[in-house]
């Protein structure tokens, strides 16, 4: 079964990356490549193992837009999205035995050192018959 794994961020987490200044300290470079090893590491150790399908970081919520219709008409509106904080930033999906080993794997993106850091963990359905239980 494939499980996808969701990453979330904010574009306040994308400034801080970027070295734009916000009320947290920006990352230093160093910080930044040691944070692209563990990903490369993590995702590399996947692909060994048989269980990585894809994996791929989003890019900042400034540069994303929503669609919707409202009174028949569709409506655009650019990012970031002030009713909101929280974005997708970016997602890992993984083919392995079961729910309980896609929930293990996802427990090594989520970052101990961020209070509250949490990831969703969801099966992939392989098509409509698997929405029928």
């Amino acid at each position: 079964m494939k499980y996808m794994i969701l990453l979330y961020g904010s574009q306040q987490d994308y400034d801080v990356l970027s070295g734009r200044a916000t009320d947290r300290p920006v990352m230093s470079a160093e910080q930044i490549a040691a944070m692209h090893q563990h990903m490369e590491t993590f995702h590399q150790a996947l692909a060994e193992s048989g269980e990585l399908v894809d994996a791929r970081g989003l890019s900042e919520p400034v540069h994303a837009r929503r669609v919707q219709v409202r009174d028949g008409a569709s409506v655009v509106t650019d990012g970031p999205y002030p009713e909101t904080q929280e974005v997708l930033a970016g997602y890992t999906i993984v083919e392995c035995a079961s729910f309980d080993r896609a929930t293990e794997i996802a427990a090594g993106l989520v970052d101990p050192d961020t209070p509250g850091a949490y990831v969703d963990v969801r099966p992939v359905l392989d098509g409509v018959e698997d929405l029928v239980g």
